[in-house]
């Protein structure tokens, strides 16, 4: 049976031959060029066995929709590029993290990415799935990054967590979208080391003082 998708029950595969594993990375890797090419709402199933040189109903076989491959694709892309860091240190964990993700970015995915994140205003359902899969899993690394080091005793009382969390993937997201700059290591190291680390670090007393 295929994993279940939040609020979405598991379906039962056909029986015959097993699947074969390598095919879905070539179907996965097709949808992904052709969203990178003409973005998500242009994007057809034809278009995609076309690029993969599969028939149609081999797709439908794995996937229900073009809304089902994306959001998989996206996802097994990223399990197996942006690791789940544990370092011991905080700012290992998110140099090791943001240099990942920023690599990713900047990858030949990052075409693809940049396709999906800016159609995502104008396709609710698309928004939804993209929220929570590939959103939720990497704001959970970082939630998990940020909880072992509280439990280290690294970060200082009160800091806001959930707003680091943001900037995080806000900063790759504004260089990626907007800007055009590179995302390269040391734009990585000044986010962590001038901005995320003391955010995280420095004592409530120490951050009023500066305010």
């Amino acid at each position: 049976m295929t994993a279940a998708r939040d609020g979405v029950e598991p379906r039962t595969l056909p029986r015959g031959r097993p699947r074969d594993a390598s095919r879905d990375e070539a179907l996965r890797a097709a949808a992904l060029t052709v969203l990178a090419d003409v973005g998500y709402r242009a994007l057809t199933m034809d278009a995609v066995a076309a690029t993969a040189k599969a028939g149609k109903a081999t797709i439908y076989r794995r996937w229900d929709s073009k809304l089902d491959l994306v959001i998989d694709s996206c996802n097994q892309l990223v399990s197996r590029s942006i690791p789940a860091p544990n370092t011991g240190t905080l700012a290992g964990d998110l140099h090791e993290f943001l240099l990942a993700f920023a690599r990713f970015l900047s990858g030949p995915a990052g075409k693809a990415a940049q396709a999906l994140v800016g159609e995502l205003p104008h396709e609710p359902e698309l928004a939804d799935a993209f929220r929570k899969s590939f959103l939720r899993s990497q704001r959970d690394v970082l939630r998990a990054v940020l909880e072992r080091a509280a439990a280290r005793g690294e970060l200082a009382d009160g800091v806001p967590q959930a707003m680091v969390v943001e900037l995080a993937g806000a900063a790759l997201t504004y260089r990626l979208m907007l800007t055009g700059d590179p995302l390269d290591t040391a734009f990585v190291d000044r986010l962590v080391d001038q901005i995320l680390v003391p955010l995280l670090t420095e004592t409530a007393s120490g951050s009023a003082a500066t305010r």
